[in-house]
């Protein structure tokens, strides 16, 4: 009966094995939240062999737990592939950035996220799924007065970028074909310099291939954009997702390792960073944090500082 039981569960982790393995061989859309969560599936995975061990020791088990372990060990590195190292200069950062996903259905903290929003201190401010602060907005404009989104009632008020200093440049454009104005683009100049602030958000990876599409005007929109870069948003998959890895390295794209996590929220510390910040030089993150409450969303939503290379340059960007 022990070995029945050994070679049962062995056959099943096998599958589950391979399965998260196939991210080796392909990037299919099905899979690709899978993917995601390589490391938390790894560690479930090593729990399991010794399970497996524990019920019979034999050469196959051991095999399964180096397995798990290599998933998991490459998972971490993975994370740490577009971290860079802190720049902490000692100085005031150049500009603080904030972003949320509001959630659509989040009314009744509505007062509490606008609270928040103000309170922050943030010179720039990406909000996604704004809708539920509609009711907030000449509040909101008071402290920036300029802003892009939610300019025809609620139901156009999806993303909303705030500014403390005015836009040198703004464009909203749709990303992919599932859903509309998903993009923002604008140039923000701090001590002579513009900065592009990106907003972007993201389909969920296991709607067919949308995401995949999303990414590909993505890439578009940021290769027309010279100059300090950083894009902010829900990405609905984590940094280690292979369609994501592609991404940030064709745009040259850095944050700070280990990313906070944001989702799901009753995980805590313990879930995947699918809400992101990144930078592109001669922009750098000094700091990278999650937000002390999540106000009813279903997302932790993030602020940053950053800094300026002091040889930048001085070519405004596009």
């Amino acid at each position: 009966m022990r070995n029945i039981i050994y070679w049962v569960l062995s056959a099943f982790l096998t599958l589950a094995i391979a399965i998260v393995s196939l991210r080796y061989v392909t990037n299919f859309w099905l899979l690709s939240f899978i993917y995601s969560f390589q490391i938390h599936l790894g560690a479930a995975f090593v729990a399991a062999s010794l399970v497996i061990l524990a019920v019979r020791r034999h050469v196959y088990g051991f095999a399964l737990l180096l397995a798990a372990l290599l998933l998991t060990a490459h998972g971490i590195v993975m994370l740490k592939e577009f971290g860079e190292d802190s720049r902490e200069t000692g100085t005031a950062p150049l500009f603080r950035l904030m972003s949320f996903n509001v959630a659509i259905d989040n009314w009744k903290n509505s007062t509490a996220i606008a609270d928040m929003v103000i309170a922050s201190n943030a010179d720039v401010v990406n909000l996604m799924e704004a809708k539920p602060l509609t009711f907030h907005l000449q509040r909101l404009f008071k402290v920036y007065p300029y802003h892009i989104g939610c300019d025809h009632g609620k139901d156009s008020c999806d993303t909303l970028v705030l500014s403390k200093r005015p836009f040198v440049t703004r464009q909203v454009a749709s990303i992919g074909s599932l859903r509309k104005d998903r993009l923002v683009a604008a140039g923000v100049a701090f001590g002579g310099q513009t900065v592009n602030f990106v907003s972007a958000h993201l389909t969920k990876p296991y709607y067919d291939d949308y995401q995949a599409e999303e990414l590909e005007d993505l890439d578009k929109a940021l290769d027309s954009l010279s100059g300090p870069l950083v894009l902010s948003g829900d990405f609905n998959s984590s940094s280690i997702a292979p369609a994501i890895q592609a991404f940030l390295r064709r745009q040259k794209l850095k944050t700070v390792a280990p990313e906070p996590t944001t989702w799901p929220i009753a995980f805590g510390r313990f879930g995947i960073a699918i809400d992101h910040i990144f930078a592109r030089a001669p922009l750098h993150l000094t700091s990278l944090k999650r937000l002390d409450d999540n106000l009813g969303s279903n997302h932790s939503g993030l602020i940053a500082e950053f800094v300026l290379d002091s040889d930048g340059g001085t070519a405004p960007a596009r």
